[in-house]
């Protein structure tokens, strides 16, 4: 069995047969349209069976197949309700379908990053991963840290004195690099499949935000260092908890094993305070780190949180973020603030000046206001719950065709400095409604948001 299948011919053979399954599925339809089937039954099918094929090939194939699914599953809240349990099993499929790393493959990249003795370092190591990623995996381990002792046979007494640590071991898949540049490449053609799993979405500035941050999230150092400073920006935080980093090389990342209950089972079966209690952490997270730590969380899928124990939310993975020195750009609030205050020309002059207006586009501004409002209902009230009904209200205003908030969205530009800020934001957003969550948005915005004034 091969590392991860990473031969351009097998990988693009794999994609390739993506929008050619669609397209006999398309021919399908319009064979059951000519027999009288009503046209929503037939789209709905054919949504469903593409998003089934789609998802697994990607979770087949990990490196940036796999890392583009993740990014897409946070719209899952955005489906109809009759296509969203096909849609959530094909994405569970997505983390579960992928087979692990051999175990002479692991140990390899172990010894080849930590050191040929990097078994002095672990007390406990498990061959078998406990959880997989999109360019690597992870094993649960006890850590004792390096060795004082020089030599394979002074494990034990290296480890004295020493305070023996569970610890998450994530290891990365040979050939990850090539896979994800490859997958990425193949992807940028399938834009049919996707709008016909999602109409609207335009793949191409995911897949170049993806494209840029492919060094940095294989780099397990760089991660290392924003882990980092996520937790010294989080130490002894009531809400936040962000575990210490060990030990970091390019290809492995050791650091303190996380105990709570992954937000994907929160989402499914858990219960109403924990549902709003960890929407109200994430939100808290993602508003307050540019702030605190002067970096951005930008990988806000489910499968990157934990509701621990003692009730805070515990964060995973950052091989993807944003770096802000300056924190939040303090437009965002401010045209926020002006929006809700029904202040249409003084937004219009704001977004102009920030480049999401063209300088020379006529715009009539109170269309501007009337595209922009609905959006910001959850600031509106001092407690919002977040919920599928409300997403799917909104993406159907703005994605269909004969709507005025569709046409209006056609003039309005998205610049490359607010891109990955608006992906999080849409991220976010969507793990809050597959939550159902309530909690004090308004609150946390004027505590967080710079330019964002009580709003009376």
């Amino acid at each position: 069995m091969t590392d991860i299948p990473r031969r351009a011919v097998s990988r693009t053979a794999k994609l390739a047969a993506l929008p050619l399954g669609f397209a006999g599925r398309t021919v399908l339809g319009m064979g059951k349209r000519v027999t009288g089937l009503a046209s929503e039954v037939i789209s709905a099918e054919i949504q469903q069976r593409t998003a089934e094929q789609l998802f697994s090939v990607l979770g087949q194939l990990k490196g940036g197949a796999m890392k583009f699914g993740q990014a897409l599953s946070v719209f899952e809240a955005a489906l109809p309700e009759e296509m969203a349990a096909p849609y959530r099993q094909a994405l569970t499929k997505l983390q579960e379908a992928a087979p692990p790393l051999p175990v002479a493959s692991v140990h390899k990249v172990l010894a080849d990053q930590l050191g040929p003795d990097w078994r002095s370092h672990f007390v406990e190591f498990d061959d078998s991963p406990a959880a997989a990623a999109s360019i690597g995996q992870v094993h649960r381990a006890v850590w004792q840290g390096p060795p004082t002792t020089a030599g394979r046979g002074s494990r034990r007494r290296a480890g004295a004195g020493r305070a023996a640590r569970p610890v998450a071991v994530k290891v990365q898949y040979p050939g990850a690099g090539d896979a994800l540049l490859a997958d990425l490449k193949q992807l940028s053609r399938l834009g049919a499949m996707f709008r016909a799993i999602q109409p609207g979405l335009d793949i191409k500035p995911l897949l170049a935000e993806l494209r840029e941050r492919i060094a940095e999230e294989l780099d397990y150092g760089l991660e290392a260092e924003s882990q980092r400073a996520f937790a010294a920006a989080y130490a002894g935080d009531p809400d936040i908890y962000v575990p210490q980093v060990l030990a970091a090389a390019p290809r492995v990342l050791v650091t303190e094993w996380v105990e709570g209950t992954p937000m994907s089972e929160i989402i499914s079966t858990g219960t109403e305070e924990q549902r709003d209690r960890a929407g109200e952490a994430m939100a808290t997270l993602h508003l307050s780190a540019p702030m605190r730590a002067h970096l951005l969380h930008a990988d806000p899928h489910p499968g990157n949180f934990r509701l621990l124990p003692d009730g805070r939310l515990g964060v995973l993975d950052f091989g993807a973020v944003a770096r802000l020195p300056d924190g939040t750009p303090e437009p965002i609030g401010r045209l926020v603030r002006l929006a809700l205050a029904g202040e249409a020309d003084a937004v219009v002059d704001g977004l102009r000046a920030e480049g999401f207006i063209r300088r020379a586009e006529p715009i009539d501004a109170q269309a501007v206001l009337d595209f922009l409002v609905p959006m910001l209902e959850p600031l509106t009230v001092d407690e919002f719950r977040f919920s599928r009904a409300w997403l799917r209200a909104e993406a159907a205003r703005l994605a269909s065709p004969r709507s005025s908030a569709y046409q209006l969205s056609r003039q309005l530009n998205l610049p490359p400095e607010y891109l990955l800020i608006h992906r999080v934001t849409l991220g976010s957003i969507g793990v809050l409604c597959q939550l159902e969550a309530k909690a004090p948005y308004r609150g946390i915005l004027e505590r967080w948001l710079p330019g964002f004034a009580p709003v009376g």
